[in-house]
């Protein structure tokens, strides 16, 4: 009787204890941001409309045209006056930057923000388990990622993974490689910096094509604190929910539309094709039709499927009947979203992303004035936007936020945060000019400045000294 007794008992605890440890495992497998510090460059680094005329100048490989389509470029990119670049530009030294050049960029980045955030959160370099950096465009020896482990002397057993020409959504499959050692091992520590190389790839040439990307890049970093550890759960800022990543490098035409390749001249640069807003799309729309189960309530997906199948009947019944319409079922994505987290990858990104998602000004007001003030920082722009949000406070205890972004290769990558608690954003990147923005306009003075080049005679114009 008393060992019936005891097999019951174990059949029935057994299971309870089996379902104990798992969900007590999966507790243990939540990927936190406990914070993240973006990079602000010095003052005297800023590039306004000033000296980007006498950039453009200093280029004795441009004609009239090229003058005027980069005018064009820059007065519609939606940067403004504040961005930061590269040493060596104001030292005019861009048709001959050296490898040093490259390296000083990427050391003031890593000597600043690292250091704020590992004092700011109370974590010794010597508690850093996981180390990820991606820099798209500059690959040396030893690698980056060895560099910070000199610089902050971090553990000879720390786990090292070292990125490049993932472009600019490098920062999401960085934050993939953390997820996915957090699920094997307990109580870790990871940073995760991300930045991009403008110094030793700036164009010199004349191709349209590869000097756009002179116009939209601009210098920028973030380092990122993750943790797995649930007595820190109190301290984190946000909590990864689910995360997608679509890559079309299969495809030809995605693979090539955006390129480092030399043009006809043996100059190196950064091509952009015309045919990257169809690869753009596309990935956005692969990519958005698997994250949206996942992150969205069943009483909108059911919504969004009744009416798309009466419209569906609807438009037959007109076609036969010789009418038709064009309108389109959008999906509400506020059903399950908060807030939306765009890569600045200039202004037609943002308002593609804007079109397909059907959001308002409101939602895209973070990635429009990222870009305004700090341009295109690849993958790490990011968190400048989301530094944003935080600053202006819209940022609440179990808010849902979006984060969206492009890369070479072709690729879409995104995810879904979770806010664990009130964020202020009283000391970050935002801080001292949050209340300038949204400004009143976002005109750009360029044309104002250097509108004179359209009124030039291609037979007679000469670059004024």
């Amino acid at each position: 009787m008393d060992f019936l007794m005891l097999m019951c008992s174990f059949l029935i605890l057994y299971p309870i204890f089996l379902l104990w440890r798992w969900v007590d495992d999966k507790r243990d497998k939540e990927c936190y941001v406990l914070d993240y510090e973006c990079y602000k460059p010095t003052d005297d680094r800023k590039i306004d409309t000033e000296l980007s005329g006498e950039v453009i100048k200093r280029n004795k490989q441009l004609g009239l045209n090229e003058y005027k389509f980069l005018l064009k470029a820059i007065v519609s990119s939606g940067i403004g006056e504040q961005a930061y670049g590269p040493r060596m530009v104001f030292a005019g030294r861009e048709q001959n930057p050296t490898y040093e050049d490259g390296i000083l960029e990427m050391d003031e980045f890593f000597k600043d923000s690292i250091e704020k955030l590992l004092s700011r959160s109370c974590v010794s370099p010597q508690d850093i388990d996981v180390l990820v950096v991606n820099v798209s465009m500059l690959a040396v020896m030893p690698s980056l990622s060895a560099r910070i482990i000199n610089l902050y002397k971090l553990r000879e057993d720390v786990k090292v993974y070292n990125l490049t020409g993932m472009g600019c959504s490098a920062s999401l499959i960085s934050i993939d490689i953390v997820k996915n050692i957090f699920k094997t091992q307990k109580n870790l520590h990871a940073l995760v910096v991300t930045s991009e190389s403008l110094s030793l790839n700036w164009y010199t040439g004349n191709d349209r094509s590869m000097i756009l990307a002179n116009c939209l890049f601009r210098s920028g970093g973030c380092a990122i604190l993750l943790t797995n550890k649930r007595s820190l759960k109190h301290r984190a800022m946000i909590k990864l929910k689910c995360l997608v990543r679509t890559h079309h490098g299969a495809r030809d035409e995605s693979y090539s539309c955006c390129i480092q390749k030399e043009d006809d001249h043996g100059r190196q640069g950064f091509h952009l094709d015309k045919t990257l807003p169809k690869a753009a799309t596309r990935a956005l729309v692969d990519n958005i039709r698997e994250i949206t189960p996942r992150i969205l309530p069943v009483r909108e997906l059911l919504r969004f499927m009744i009416v798309s199948f009466t419209k569906k009947l609807s438009q037959r019944s007109n076609n036969k009947a010789g009418g038709g319409t064009n309108n389109r079922t959008m999906i509400n994505f506020k059903t399950g979203v908060d807030h939306f987290c765009i890569h600045t990858g200039g202004k037609a990104v943002i308002d593609g992303i804007g079109f397909n998602l059907d959001l308002t000004e409101h939602d895209l007001e973070p990635a429009r004035m990222t870009l305004h003030r700090f341009g295109n920082t690849s993958a790490c722009s990011l968190w400048y936007v989301l530094g944003y949000m935080e600053a202006k406070k819209r940022l609440n205890k179990g808010d849902k936020i979006l984060m969206m972004s492009f890369g070479a290769g072709f690729k879409c990558n995104s995810c879904l945060w979770e806010v664990m608690r009130d964020l202020k954003g009283d000391d970050n990147v935002w801080s001292d000019c949050i209340d300038d923005y949204p400004p009143k306009t976002l005109t750009n003075p360029f044309m104002e400045k250097f509108g004179w080049i359209n009124d030039e005679d291609p037979s007679t114009f000469v670059l004024p000294p």
